[in-house]
């Protein structure tokens, strides 16, 4: 029965490869790591890689910040408090997380946008989010 699971797991592994779009960022390059920790991204590898699975379109890393984590948890989602069941560990300022892009749009428009790393963020982005609003939000070590 091991066996049989293993190979289920590996096939919709495989699937969801094949539903993932290209990862480039938003200047049109290589996509690159978001964060590893915490383990980010709508397939928890890293990157805020998309694909037509991912109906929230999780493809800023943004590097949250206190003001967007209270706004996010005023808007009913709580990225604050750890779900282990989720493989989610509960962010805290400082940390590099995959956001949805309509989410940082609506933290945008209410003056709490985190910073971003450009490019570590998905292309998709801009179907949301004009580019040089994302520049402007561009993270400085």
């Amino acid at each position: 029965m091991g066996y049989i699971y293993t190979i289920l797991i590996l096939l919709h592994l495989m699937a969801q490869d094949f539903e993932k779009e290209p990862d480039k960022n938003i200047f049109g390059e290589k996509l690159i790591l978001c964060s590893e920790d915490p383990m980010t991204g709508f397939y928890r590898d890293g990157c805020c890689s998309t694909g037509s699975s991912d109906h929230g379109t999780h493809t800023v890393c943004a590097v949250v910040t206190d003001a967007f984590l209270e706004f996010s948890r005023s808007r009913g989602n709580d990225l604050i408090t750890p779900r282990p069941e989720f493989r989610f560990p509960g962010l805290k300022p400082g940390d590099r997380w995959c956001l949805c892009a309509l989410r940082w749009k609506e933290a945008y428009e209410a003056g709490v946008a985190p910073n971003i790393v450009p490019e570590a963020t998905h292309e998709r982005t801009i179907d949301y989010i004009p580019l040089a609003t994302l520049v402007k939000y561009a993270h400085k070590e």
